[in-house]
């Protein structure tokens, strides 16, 4: 039942080109910085990634993206990430951009084993019908665009049906853990990480820190250990940033 494993890079060793993989966090907040940084120093190339969005241009999943690791991506928004908005309309990224609350319950249906639902969100819209653009030509044109999707009437209103999504691997931060994967998150750095750690078929948990089974009050646990298959400690010093600062500067009051 231990599942603490060494180190990052151990962790995600066994990680190929060409898996799917879900990446908690969102935004800078919730972010597996260690193991990415290491899984980005394995070379592995051709990745496919969900997560909320894709990190900055140098932090986080901008790492992977920088250095060309990922060809396609299943997110919400491109936020502050020039690269990604670059590679995309440039025709070397494929995306998939979801509404954000499919893009959470697409990820929560597939760990639970339903293998599809009916949402209104996207109906009337290219959602739906198809033909937004998932990949484009260096010409600018669109080489690849989104299906149509099923649509069915319940009570009176339109619905999209929405499949399931799983993963080969997820990525996921926590503030606590124990050996046996039971997980807690710190306040709004849960987000995605409990979603993307039920879609993935192997689960990888870096915890600032480790304990050991029984020492967590089963109440606090957010996320159960049946979902985790590793976990590794980081330590509560590991980096952590701020994808853009809103306070205002401070006054002197002299």
């Amino acid at each position: 039942m231990n599942k603490s494993v060494a180190s990052p890079a151990a962790a995600v060793a066994d990680i190929g080109s060409g898996a799917s993989m879900a990446v908690g966090g969102f935004g800078l907040c919730g972010i597996p910085t260690e193991l990415i940084a290491a899984l980005a120093k394995t070379g592995v190339e051709d990745l496919r990634v969900l997560s909320n969005n894709c990190g900055v241009d140098d932090w986080g999943l901008g790492i992977l993206l920088s250095n060309k690791r990922i060809s396609r991506i299943t997110s919400s928004y491109v936020g502050e990430n020039k690269e990604f908005e670059r590679q995309f309309l440039s025709g070397e990224l494929e995306v998939e951009l979801i509404p954000q609350g499919t893009l959470a319950e697409r990820m929560r249906a597939g760990g639970c084993g339903v293998p599809a639902f009916y949402t209104p969100a996207g109906v009337g819209t290219l959602v739906a019908e198809g033909g937004l653009p998932w990949r484009y030509g260096t010409d600018g044109s669109v080489i690849l665009a989104s299906p149509p999707k099923e649509v069915r009437e319940f009570g009176g209103r339109s619905y999209v049906l929405e499949e399931a999504i799983t993963t080969d691997f997820a990525l996921v931060r926590a503030a606590v853990g124990d050996t046996h994967g039971n997980l807690v998150f710190n306040a709004s750095a849960r987000n995605f990480n409990p979603l993307c750690a039920m879609a993935g078929a192997v689960t990888i948990a870096e915890v600032e820190r480790l304990v050991e089974p029984g020492e967590l009050d089963p109440d606090s646990i957010h996320l159960p250990g049946i979902f985790v298959q590793r976990v590794v400690e980081v330590g509560e010093d590991s980096e952590k940033r701020i994808e853009r600062r809103t306070v205002r500067p401070g006054t002197d009051r002299g």
